[in-house]
């Protein structure tokens, strides 16, 4: 079975803390969790697993997040991503997935639909290809 991406949601109300809170979590040595590993709880490591960062809205002058070899950054346009910016986001998710990232970082600026769009997330197709982690706040 394909090895679901390790997804985080960090939400803030400050663009540059949510990039600096993601460039934290980039940090930290990566692990893919699996189906059948997930069931066991346990990971495996994927030091060389590309990442994909999809961030609502500008970026900040000064930004911690570059987009380099096995990172790539995505910004899109500002709004609720449950309600307006739904399609914007799938389309984008879709695409990165296709790319099998090993972790997944969605950096928003509200938590007022978070419920909704986790439950969008842990919803068919993407329950097959995401592992959930908890949401970050920044």
């Amino acid at each position: 079975m394909m090895a679901r991406a390790a997804t985080v949601l960090v939400i803030g109300a400050s663009a540059a803390a949510r990039e600096q809170a993601i460039a934290a979590l980039l940090a930290i040595p990566p692990t893919v969790v699996s189906a059948d590993a997930d069931a066991a709880g346990v990971g495996k490591d994927t030091s060389q697993a590309f990442s994909a960062v999809i961030l609502e809205g500008m970026g900040v002058a000064a930004t911690p997040l570059e987009t380099a070899p096995g990172l790539q950054v995505v910004r899109i346009a500002p709004g609720c991503l449950c309600c307006d910016g739904n399609l914007v986001l799938r389309v984008t998710l879709n695409r990165l997935l296709r790319q099998r990232p090993g972790r997944l970082f969605l950096g928003l600026a509200s938590s007022e639909h978070l419920d909704q769009l986790r439950s969008w997330l842990a919803a068919p197709p993407y329950d097959q290809l995401l592992a959930l982690n908890p949401t970050v706040h920044a």
